[in-house]
């Protein structure tokens, strides 16, 4: 079963990448790669940080075939595919609270000490649709509206804080991933973002 929600996960990222490719313009080798980078960059990026070699993305097939498989499809099928917007977004969600707990735990369990943990397991979420917004010049959607990182990173320090308390993981794991997508999609709900500075006279 978390083999399959991980997966549909995975499958959410890379219709995101895919779509933004596609409405950049980009051919079908240009969504095929933002989808890939969209699904796998944040754990690639954890097994960096980690000194996991190789990245667990590159040795596990199906993590591939599914984020490459969805990007060749979103490309063939992309109309169809932004009329389902919303339910890539809810699989989004699932997506992330998975992914962020799960790194979470990783990092823990590889002797991180908690704050590296919840900045690296908050990176496993995020990581990938940053590297996405970089890849189509733009500035990372995580860091300019919308809350995402902040329910990412919210997750992270629930899991963290049960290991240090003795808490059994599993349990611990799913309250983290379900905070994670309970504040993602209530926030895509109610249009919720997160604050930014007011402007600047003159700017």
């Amino acid at each position: 079963m978390l083999t399959a929600l991980e997966l549909i996960g995975i499958a959410a990222f890379a219709a995101s990448g895919a779509l933004a490719a596609v409405r950049s313009r980009l051919d079908v080798f240009g969504v095929i790669v933002l989808a890939l980078t969209t699904a796998l960059g944040g754990g690639t990026i954890r097994d960096v940080l980690l000194d996991v070699t190789p990245p667990t993305a590159l040795v596990t097939w199906p993590y591939l075939a599914v984020a490459g498989g969805t990007g060749l499809l979103v490309f063939l099928f992309h109309p169809t595919v932004a009329k389902l917007r919303r339910s890539v977004l809810v699989l989004d969600a699932v997506g992330l609270g998975l992914f962020v707990t799960g790194g979470t735990n990783t990092a823990l369990a590889l002797g991180a000490p908690p704050y590296a943990a919840c900045l690296v397991g908050m990176t496993t979420g995020i990581g990938g649709g940053a590297l996405r917004d970089v890849l189509l010049r733009e500035i990372p959607l995580v860091l300019r509206r919308e809350i995402y990182a902040v329910a990412a990173l919210a997750g992270a320090v629930i899991v963290a804080l049960g290991d240090h308390l003795g808490f059994p993981p599993e349990p611990v794991a799913v309250t983290g991933s379900v905070v994670i997508m309970g504040l993602r999609i209530l926030a895509l709900w109610r249009g919720w973002n997160a604050p930014t500075a007011p402007k600047l006279d003159g700017v």
